[in-house]
């Protein structure tokens, strides 16, 4: 077990500007300090991020952070700066000289949080600095994806476990809000948890409500909920053109309404 060097309450305090740990957080991190392999299954909103940022600060050693999304890993990464915390993301964007100097960096001391996709795991560039890596943190974000019952398999998640028989000792948190039984005990055998330790939040959210609506004019049917349940909305669509459309319906009926999705340049969202 790597020896905590900061007290995690002054670490939450001193960085975030928090007095207290949201429900299931402290748990979690207490567990990662202690070297315990650990899957939190935490509802959105659930301060996920917390649970490994707070511990890989507390150690002072770099967290290596695997997520699928570039977009979600771009939002952690400009959010722990802007907090004065060093942190790089290797994107697909970036070219062999950038990601290399990102690498290098990390494998100095000079980053607190790498942040990665599961394909960057299998490359020569990043195998070959993974020995020198001070690592004190892994981190799997969307953990559900390395499930093949998940709804969301991706196959690239299956190498974090080649990282993990070579950085023997560092302890890792796997992070999602989607995960039945059967799917999270595939994401600890997968990610070779050495003990079973879930921590499952509640999922309790009362004052949210989710309507469901199948058959036609489906327009017409969302401007009437609109109208009669109070308060703000969430429409899901499946492409980023869907979100526009709808966005662009409900302004021209007078409805307050912007779409959201990953191509929006970082200031917009």
């Amino acid at each position: 077990m790597p020896p905590v060097l900061r007290d995690i309450h002054e670490v939450l305090r001193s960085t975030w500007g928090y007095e207290a740990f949201r429900t299931k957080q402290e748990e979690v991190v207490r567990g990662v300090l202690e070297g315990r392999d650990t899957l939190a299954l935490l509802p959105t909103g659930g301060g996920k991020s917390l649970c490994f940022q707070v511990p890989a600060l507390a150690m002072g050693r770099l967290c290596l952070v695997v997520s699928p999304l570039i977009a979600l890993m771009k939002d952690q990464v400009e959010r722990l700066r802007s907090l004065g915390i060093a942190a790089r993301a290797i994107t697909s964007g970036m070219s062999y000289a950038e990601i290399d100097n990102a690498l290098e960096s990390a494998a100095v001391g000079k980053l607190a949080f790498l942040y990665v996709s599961p394909e960057r795991l299998g490359t020569d560039l990043f195998l070959g600095r993974l020995a020198r890596l001070p690592l004190g943190l892994i981190a799997v974000d969307e953990a559900h994806c390395i499930s093949q019952w998940g709804y969301d398999f991706r196959p690239a998640f299956l190498k974090i476990r080649e990282v993990r028989e070579r950085t023997t000792g560092v302890p890792l948190i796997a992070l999602t809000a989607s995960a039945t039984k059967v799917v999270a005990d595939d994401i600890m055998d997968k990610l070779a948890f050495t003990g079973r330790n879930l921590v499952r939040g509640d999922f309790n959210r009362p004052e949210l409500t989710m309507w469901i609506s199948q058959g036609e004019d489906k327009t017409g049917r969302l401007l009437r909920i609109m109208d009669k349940v109070a308060g703000s909305a969430i429409v899901y669509v499946r492409e980023r053109r869907g979100t526009v459309r709808t966005a662009q319906f409900l302004a021209h009926h007078g409805v307050n309404a912007a779409a959201y999705h990953a191509g929006l340049p970082t200031a917009e969202r």
